[in-house]
């Protein structure tokens, strides 16, 4: 199957904006240096700089902070993020992080598009009932929908207005939860934006399994549970019931007699044997966050994840669900997708989480399409970290479930959608195509242009500017994207703002006078973000 087939699968995001209790998690994360005491002092400081510097954050009358994460430096520099209220509604595009040494004084900020939150009235002109019904038209194909509208300030556009912020949920024909987003301006009832609620990803691929594999289970009377003693995760045969339906303790956690599991057959009417991808995977992916980047599971939390497979009657699709917080994988057409539980679609979906705890970006515009490349990037990043014989680490995004490939980073237009160089149009495209220009940039700073063979892949990776860039390994270029994510960019963050957010990183880690600092900004500059 060619690469630009219309039955090619999009990956996406596992969720929307955090919720509150995403929010609760969040707020006991942190850094796995920082201390109770450390993290509180920071947070005070903070709350200080933003009330002392007003003019500099927009911070006025009428709003309130709401703490989100805190990244602690092993120099004692402290990043405290917020999310923003206005008298009690949340501020879509209002999150900031205030950067402050080691005593607390403030040395920079990063802000999203919001400046000043206030708006005129919070007492709406349009009544819920209405834009409510509007939502659900604004939704077909969605069964047993319903509809629930809140009010918020939206400011994504550096404007606030008052917005009613309205999610349409149900399931769609193979039972997996689905729906839109869609928001209308609280005065007048015009339609400001709509997006997928639910974003998942269609596998339409041939998905091979690693070979033989060590999976670490937990004993139990009579035998061994599929319980990950080191990482808490859990992985659970769902059923076939409908992942709209599916909580942490649907169907039944994968046992065992003799802890040998599966086998090892593609299609399998042994049930574990997909469940023994799944679990090694996401262990895998845990270690990747943990052994890298010192992050203490996908909140921070030190909490795993449950996983489930066998979702739905045919389902083809793999997706993250921050509320449920679980993996949910389905069993594929049957007859020729299996499920999709290969290395680096396991890491894609599972950083959606990392993504919704951190930065959050938004599913939209040229957000949208960074919330895309960061899975692609760490997805792929998870592949090179296992080094598995069988699953071969490449810049080939998921070519075991999706052959040849489904995206590539070297050039991404070569999947006839995604485009190779940022241009004003970028943001209009679909996110899994707009992403192509971040991950065009990953592969840049990372391996650098013109044609070279990896592992034994040959690409060929043009520059827009007809520029030489010389890389410096994409374990580098990774550190500095992740540094950007967690640290300095916000929900609203464009390309020119990730340019800038892992130019700061690049900075931290490496030195303003670097070669990973010029390998950045030359690789901004090959895909025309300047």
């Amino acid at each position: 199957m060619s690469p630009i087939s219309s039955s090619r699968r999009l990956l996406a995001a596992g969720a929307t904006a955090a919720t509150a209790a995403l929010l609760a998690a969040t707020f006991t994360a942190g850094t796995a240096s920082a201390t109770p005491t450390g993290r509180d002092a920071a947070i005070d400081r903070a709350r200080s700089n933003v009330a002392h510097n007003a003019g500099v954050f927009g911070y006025g009358d009428g709003q309130d902070l709401v703490v989100k994460d805190v990244v602690l430096d092993a120099d004692g520099t402290q990043h405290v993020r917020f999310d923003r209220t206005y008298l009690g509604l949340p501020v879509v595009g209002g999150d900031l992080v205030v950067h402050q040494d080691a005593r607390g004084r403030l040395k920079d900020s990063s802000r999203a598009a919001a400046h000043d939150a206030a708006v005129a009235s919070i007492v709406p002109k349009v009544p819920a009932q209405l834009t409510a019904g509007r939502a659900l038209e604004a939704a077909p194909g969605v069964a047993d929908a319903t509809s629930s509208p809140e009010l918020v300030v939206w400011a994504a556009d550096g404007t606030p207005r008052l917005a009613w912020r309205t999610t349409v949920r149900g399931t769609g024909e193979h039972g997996q939860p689905t729906g839109r987003v869609v928001v209308t301006d609280a005065r007048s009832g015009e339609q400001i934006e709509s997006y997928d609620s639910e974003h998942q990803a269609a596998g339409t691929g041939h998905s091979e399994y690693t070979g033989d594999i060590t999976v670490d289970t937990t004993p139990q009377s009579g035998g061994y549970a599929l319980i990950d003693p080191l990482r808490g995760h859990r992985t659970r045969d769902a059923r076939n019931a409908g992942a709209g339906s599916i909580t942490p303790t649907s169907g039944t956690l994968f046992t065992d007699a003799d802890n040998v599991w599966g086998d090892g057959r593609k299609f399998s009417t042994d049930r574990a044997t997909a469940a023994v991808d799944a679990h090694a995977n996401t262990a895998l992916t845990y270690d990747y966050y943990k052994n890298v980047f010192a992050r203490n599971g996908i909140r921070n939390d030190g909490k795993g994840a449950t996983v489930f497979v066998h979702v739905g009657t045919k389902w083809d699709n793999a997706q993250w669900s921050d509320t449920c917080f679980c993996m949910l994988t389905g069993d594929g057409d049957g007859s020729v997708d299996p499920e999709q539980v290969d290395l680096d679609t396991m890491g894609h979906e599972m950083t959606h989480g990392v993504t919704s705890a951190t930065a959050n970006l938004r599913y939209s515009g040229e957000s949208g399409g960074l919330n895309e490349a960061t899975s692609d990037i760490f997805g792929t990043m998870v592949e090179w970290y296992a080094d598995n014989t069988v699953d071969k680490p490449d810049y080939l995004f998921s070519d075991q479930s999706t052959p040849p490939w489904l995206r590539r980073f070297d050039k991404p237009s070569l999947d006839g959608s995604s485009a190779d160089c940022w241009t004003k149009k970028v943001g209009q495209l679909d996110v899994h195509h707009s992403s192509g220009v971040g991950n065009h940039w990953f592969f840049l700073a990372s391996e650098g242009s013109g044609t070279r063979t990896v592992k034994g892949v040959t690409y060929t990776s043009p520059t827009c500017n007809g520029s030489t860039v010389t890389g410096v390994g994409n374990q580098k270029i990774a550190r500095i994207w992740y540094r950007a994510l967690t640290v300095y960019m916000t929900s609203t963050t464009d390309y020119k703002g990730a340019r800038a957010a892992s130019l700061n990183a690049a900075g931290d880690l490496y030195g303003l006078n670097s070669p990973e600092y010029r390998a950045v900004a030359a690789a901004w500059s090959a895909v025309s973000v300047g």
